[in-house]
């Protein structure tokens, strides 16, 4: 069974690897040394070059590198008779939850501002907040937001959440539908997106959404740059609306070295590395859904073109 791997943004080499060492028997091929592409049985991609997916004539399964996948149906031409396939990965999840954590606690215990006041040597007293008077907003209760939610629960916030459908998790005020989008907004101190981008939320984080936060809250993406309409943040924070935005996802990455974010003192700008699917232990599932193709055995962690996710 031949696989083709080809990805933008990751070290083809060692996922090649990765999969040699669990499927020995695989014809692994690196684009652009594909061979005849009508050998090509599954697509190991990660936003894939418009046309790439439709040159396979006989292409079983499309498989994502990561969990998220609107890379891949961005392409216009992906031929949606073909099985799409995401990833989800225990560790990635991990580090999801280790980066909102990180940020949410930056902004709970006002690091920043002790860090200023540290650079010129102001000693100011700063009074504290008790976390169980915090609201935690996550947009997003996939595998990644419930991991999230639970952890900032264990840390004694209060956590809401917002999804197109409910999802119910213990310790979690839950909101769901268009209906209930503005009630979760107006109580979110910290609005976490974690959101798959799909054309129904592309551009949910606008100046709209933005006004119906509490005045001072917290903006934190690690979904996708297409959430946001970064003038409309940059106006929230301009005009001292928000507190301050981390930003992990941009419309466009890079960021191009001019971008106003890189420079705006109440924005921290990460390299979309919030987390990251390590091919080791990613590579057994993978596998996993070849072996599944191989056997006629139904493939998992299946994506609903319709829905995007």
């Amino acid at each position: 069974m031949a696989v083709l791997i080809y990805s933008r943004n990751h070290p083809v080499e060692d996922w090649a690897a990765a999969l040699r060492k669990e499927a020995p028997d695989l014809d692994i091929r690196l684009h652009p040394q594909t061979g005849n592409p009508a050998e090509i049985d599954v697509a190991l991609v990660w936003k894939p070059p418009p046309g790439l997916l439709q040159s396979f004539p006989n292409l079983k399964l499309i498989q994502s590198f990561g969990a998220g996948v609107d890379g891949i149906l961005a392409d216009p031409n992906i031929p949606k008779h073909v099985p799409l396939a995401r990833v989800v990965d225990g560790r990635l999840t991990q580090g999801m939850s280790e980066y909102v954590l990180l940020h949410v606690l930056r902004f709970h215990r006002q690091v920043d501002t002790m860090a200023n006041n540290q650079r010129n040597r102001t000693w100011r007293w700063l009074p504290l907040v008790d976390a169980s008077e915090r609201v935690v907003g996550i947009m997003g209760m996939g595998t990644l937001g419930g991991h999230v939610a639970r952890k900032l629960v264990d840390f004694g916030f209060q956590v809401a959440s917002w999804s197109r459908g409910l999802k119910a998790v213990d310790g979690v005020t839950s909101f769901h539908g268009d209906d209930h989008l503005e009630g979760f907004l107006r109580i979110c101190n910290i609005l976490v997106c974690l959101l798959p981008l799909t054309p129904q939320t592309r551009g949910i984080i606008s100046r709209r959404t933005l006004s119906l936060l509490p005045r001072g809250a917290y903006v934190i993406n690690a979904g996708r740059g297409g959430h946001v309409v970064e003038a409309d943040l940059l106006h929230a924070l301009d005009s001292e609306w928000l507190s301050g935005a981390t930003l992990d996802v941009f419309n466009e990455e890079p960021l191009r070295p001019d971008h106003p974010f890189w420079t705006h003192p109440k924005v921290t700008v990460t390299p979309h590395n919030a987390a990251d699917s390590i091919p080791a232990h990613v590579a057994p599932q993978i596998v996993d859904n070849i072996r599944r193709l191989q056997q006629g055995l139904p493939i998992l962690r299946l994506v609903d073109y319709a829905r995007g996710y």
